[in-house]
């Protein structure tokens, strides 16, 4: 078993090395790189030059001169051939040192981490709330199944599922928030203005106010998806063997779904908590944007249009090498929660 999870560890080095090899040879390739976007903001007085179109980008290397070229790929490290600038970058982030930043000039783990209030805010509170409420709704529509509540409660819960969360946002700001019907919430940000003036329980309800809509938003999916896998899961064990002699033997029908069939029912759901380390990365550019948040989600958005490489490749690293630990988690949850899977 040992053994197992090691070999699981050892394949995560060239997963990520595959993974940041594809993704920076196709940064490196787009069109509009670092160097185009600081002459466009020279030639215009631009702050922010991620608005500049592609085509732009190819143009604005036109009528400069080839010491100003030199001098900007030096800067910015362009002078050296594709491969070694890659085994530069890698040496660096084996020192966790991520580069700097082209447009906010800091050092780009500070500007990720800068953001991750947010976005982690939004994850862990997102992730609880989908557990605690889709496994006993799971339960209920399991030992209900078929009944009124059952067949109500899947059909809202699939109409839910069927809107995009963006849209779901729209719909919530004007009729909550808009002032065109209600005006219950705010429209967008994370606290008040005045803040910093509150009492510790002013802070709390400040920031309950400010989450109530884009959290609905955030978590309105996988309240379907966890609730049915917890429904499905409950009525495949309260079908098997043991159940069935659970019951000859007069047990109360509580105590044959929560002590016998619920154990084995949840295992499906804990091994899906491996990926409780993406909640570090929860960011949706989409509900960002409309609820005027400054997460991750905005920042890998705004990264890729003013090229900003290194930002673009320390999220890439960081998510990937997350996402691959969090399989790893899985499997062990598999084991812990289930000693008959063995993976040797």
């Amino acid at each position: 078993m040992l053994k197992y999870f090691l070999r699981r560890l050892a394949i995560i080095i060239p997963t990520l090395l595959g993974v940041t090899i594809v993704v920076f040879i196709i940064i490196n390739m787009a069109p509009g790189g670092p160097i185009e976007q600081k002459l466009q903001q020279m030639r215009f007085g631009s702050g922010d030059g991620g608005g500049e179109s592609s085509s732009k980008g190819r143009g604005a290397t036109q009528g400069v001169s080839d010491e100003v070229m030199e001098a900007l790929k030096k800067q910015y490290g362009f002078d050296k051939p594709l491969h070694v600038r890659y085994l530069l970058w890698l040496k660096n982030i084996a020192t966790l040192n991520f580069g700097e930043s082209f447009t906010y000039e800091e050092p780009v783990i500070e500007v990720i981490t800068s953001k991750f209030p947010v976005s982690l805010q939004f994850g862990i509170i997102s992730l609880l709330l989908s557990y605690i409420v889709s496994i006993p709704l799971g339960i209920v529509k399991a030992i209900k199944k078929g009944g009124t509540f059952d067949i109500v409660s899947s059909f809202l819960l699939f109409i839910f599922y069927s809107i995009p969360p963006f849209m779901l946002a729209i719909l919530l700001i004007v009729f909550l928030s808009g002032g065109s019907f209600f005006e219950w919430f705010p429209v967008g940000g994370i606290h008040s203005e005045a803040y910093e003036e509150f009492t510790f329980w002013e802070k709390i309800m400040d920031r309950i106010h400010h989450f109530t809509l884009p959290l609905i938003c955030y978590t309105i999916g996988s309240f379907t998806s966890l609730t049915i896998l917890m429904k499905n899961s409950l009525i495949d064990e309260i079908k098997k063997d043991y159940i069935r002699t659970a019951r000859a033997k007069g047990l109360e029908e509580r105590v044959v779904y929560m002590k016998h069939a619920l154990k084995n029912a949840l295992i499906p759901i804990v091994t899906g908590l491996g990926g409780f380390l993406s909640v570090f990365f929860a960011g949706s550019l989409l509900l960002e944007t409309i609820f005027q948040l400054d997460g991750v989600g905005l920042l890998s958005y705004k990264s890729v249009l003013s090229r900003d490489y290194n930002v673009i490749m320390g999220l890439v690293f960081i998510q990937s090498a997350l996402f691959l630990l969090g399989n790893v988690i899985s499997d062990i949850a598999y084991v812990l929660v289930d000693p008959r899977i063995d993976f040797t």
